[in-house]
């Protein structure tokens, strides 16, 4: 016998984002439902990655004895007012296996009580009249909001690849290297996926070769961690000391049976795009993943970006054209997709709890967590200082996320922390909160072009700690900007450091206070 319920948020996915999502809603004693279509939280995690590495670093010896600066290495705990339970606790591996997050979900699920619906699998989403979200076995679910965190869930399949229904897609392939002894194996993709497949491989393949039409993006230089991580590329060893591996800058054209070998077309890019035809015993797709959204009826359908991989969304996480879905964890990459840290837990868990505020700020008239200051350049400067040396939400979600200084149209100083700066702009636009005259944001960012630039042989002309400006750092920094309306009046770049302590008097503190002294000097005018 079906039934039916109906709750204010049902929240879809039972991973991290979904268990994130369900704490803060716990918290708040709001009226919500996760369901989960596995038999327990992070049914992800019980098959991928397929090699059972995660890329996640889980540092448990830092030093630090502050749970808050703690966080910044590590990647994979969920937030709590309680720091329990913390991933750290599970396994002293820096790389964990993926069953100690299988388990550390289901602890924190259990834990802190959170309302879930396991086996549950939705099928169908409609809007007649309210959201109305119907499982696989015809039970109905109405929500006034719904929040999406089922990540990217379908295989990405390039359609511009003739025959690729061919190859063995990454989800389905084996994962036992004895079943490639010998054999010359074609990976399509170049991600931390597949070489993941290729490092896999190296003792038993006779020959791998990895595909792909863009140039390959190192972690390491761009900051980005979903492009190809040391603890991945063992294979470009093997490929540069001539071991029979190579990496091919192309596209591939066409796949091919040719008895039980397969011949594929590749247009290789950086020779015109001449395209030989090569010989392959295995062919494995490992392009990555994408949204599903087939369980939307066409009404409310999200409109998807990025070569319709994600949901397109507001600076608030709903989607662009289908008001009241909102959406939590990797898919929530879009708002800086391959600039900062949205696609992954230790970026996405700080993302989660500032959705939450929105959500509670628009729908439950709760302010977003502040408090005054004395309005004064001293007491701006040393509330910035505290928080950039302590925060680890600004550290992870690093350019995306900002701590607010908001002035007041009489002088007065208030202090808001962790508000995506996208969305600052547009809620100080539309008074979320308050009368507001101007604002700094006070962000923690790598330097200009720092992407375009070996971080290992930068040429610095003076020595860094006499420079107070800031301006020439390419490692991670704090930078605090001055707006009005959204315009941009005026910048500070704090200095980077090594240890990155932001506490001297000569180099940070100081230049700060005379930035700050000069931008709040016209809002003091009129204070009594």
């Amino acid at each position: 016998m079906t039934e039916e319920r109906s709750v204010e948020y049902l929240v879809v996915g039972g991973g991290p984002a979904g268990l994130q999502m369900g704490y803060f809603l716990e918290q708040a004693g709001r009226d919500y439902l996760i369901v989960e279509g596995g038999a327990a939280p992070g049914a992800f995690f019980a098959r991928f990655p397929r090699h059972r590495k995660l890329i996640s670093i889980n540092k448990v010896h830092t030093g630090w004895d502050d749970p808050e600066l703690r966080l910044r290495t590590d990647w994979n705990s969920l937030l709590s007012t309680e720091f329990s339970p913390l991933f750290t606790g599970y396994t002293p591996r820096y790389f964990p296996d993926a069953e100690d997050m299988v388990r550390y979900l289901a602890d924190f699920a259990t834990e802190h009580k959170l309302r879930i619906r396991h086996n549950t699998r939705i099928a169908r989403i409609s809007r007649p009249d309210g959201f109305v979200a119907t499982d696989s076995d015809g039970n109905t679910y109405r929500a006034e909001r719904i929040i999406m965190a089922t990540g990217v869930s379908r295989p990405h399949i390039p359609a511009d690849i003739e025959g690729v229904e061919l190859a063995e897609p990454y989800g389905e392939v084996s994962t036992d290297p004895a079943d490639f002894v010998g054999q010359k194996v074609l990976i399509i993709g170049r991600g931390n996926s597949a070489f993941e497949t290729a490092d896999s491989l190296i003792e038993t393949a006779a020959v791998i070769h990895l595909a792909g039409p863009r140039p390959l993006r190192f972690a390491w230089q761009t900051h980005f961690v979903g492009h190809l991580r040391a603890v991945n590329n063992n294979f470009l060893d093997t490929y540069q000391l001539k071991s029979q591996n190579a990496l091919l800058d192309g596209r591939i054209v066409s796949i091919r049976r040719d008895g039980e070998k397969f011949l594929v077309r590749v247009g290789f890019v950086r020779v015109n795009e001449v395209v030989k035809e090569i010989s392959y015993d295995r062919v494995i797709l490992a392009t990555g993943f994408r949204f599903d959204a087939s369980i939307f009826d066409q009404e409310c359908r999200p409109e998807l970006t990025i070569s319709d991989r994600f949901p397109a969304q507001t600076d608030a996480w709903e989607s662009v054209n289908v008001p009241g879905l909102h959406f939590a964890g990797t898919i929530t990459q879009v708002r800086d997709f391959k600039k900062s840290t949205s696609g992954f837990i230790h970026g996405f868990r700080y993302g989660v709890r500032a959705l939450h505020r929105i959500l509670e700020q628009r729908h439950h008239e709760q302010a977003w967590p502040s408090h005054d200051l004395s309005p004064t350049a001293e007491a701006a400067t040393d509330a910035i200082i505290e928080r950039i040396n302590r925060t680890s939400a600004l550290w992870q979600l690093f350019g995306f996320l900002g701590d607010a200084l908001l002035i007041r149209p009489d002088g007065r100083l208030r202090f808001t922390e962790e508000v995506p700066v996208a969305h600052l702009h547009t809620a100080v636009a539309g008074g979320e909160f308050g009368p507001v005259d101007s604002y700094l944001s006070v962000t923690l960012e790598y330097g200009l072009d720092h992407d375009q630039v070996d971080p290992f042989d930068i040429k610095i002309d003076r020595m860094s700690q006499q420079d107070t400006s800031g301006l020439d750092a390419r490692y991670l920094h704090p930078v605090v900007r001055h707006f009005r309306a959204g315009e941009l009046l005026a910048e500070h770049h704090i200095t980077e450091n090594l240890e990155n302590e932001w506490d001297s008097e000569a180099v940070h503190r100081a230049p700060l206070r005379e930035f700050l002294r000069r931008q709040l000097a016209p809002a003091q005018v009129g204070m009594p």
